[in-house]
């Protein structure tokens, strides 16, 4: 794997400089490789990572399985395309040996407001011949980064005999 890459996948706040010095580079070669990467596609873009759990009303995230039926020129890229242009829908993934083909992350105001996103908008889709739906309670890691701390969890369990 492209050591660069790897770096910025880790932390996409490092400078150039910075990685010059982690690369053994001089800033002008990584500056132009990054300006390539950026040109041909290889780096779509920079995200900050957010705990919502700790942001006050940042609503909920949903799983939605969808089974579909492909069509014969495209396969599932007009379905994928469909789903995914909806604003509240952050990722679509094509899935392998599942029971279900495509996989999209949706946020939500609620769980209503999901629901309500699957009935009217998914399900009545042509190519859509099924759909299951998971919450999502706890985001322990993501893309390397992990969440969860138990510092963080005010639950107290306790054991009963």
């Amino acid at each position: 794997m492209d050591k660069l890459l790897e770096l910025l996948s880790e932390n996409a706040e490092f400078t150039p400089s910075q990685l010059a010095a982690m690369l053994g580079k001089t800033e002008k070669e990584v500056a132009e490789q990054i300006r390539d990467y950026k040109e041909k596609g290889i780096i779509k873009g920079y995200k900050a990572l957010i705990n919502w759990e700790k942001v006050a009303d940042s609503g909920v995230t949903a799983l939605i399985e969808l089974k579909v039926t492909p069509k014969a020129e495209t396969g599932f890229d007009d379905i994928a395309k469909i789903v995914m242009s909806y604003d509240n829908v952050e990722s679509v993934y094509l899935a392998a040996s599942s029971r279900y083909d495509l996989f999209a992350i949706v946020k939500g105001k609620s769980i209503q407001d999901i629901g309500e996103f699957v009935s009217k908008r998914l399900s009545t889709l042509d190519a859509v011949i099924g759909t299951a739906t998971n919450f999502l309670l706890t985001k322990y890691k993501e893309s390397g980064v992990i969440f969860y701390d138990e510092d963080d969890n005010d639950e107290q369990r306790s054991l009963i005999l």
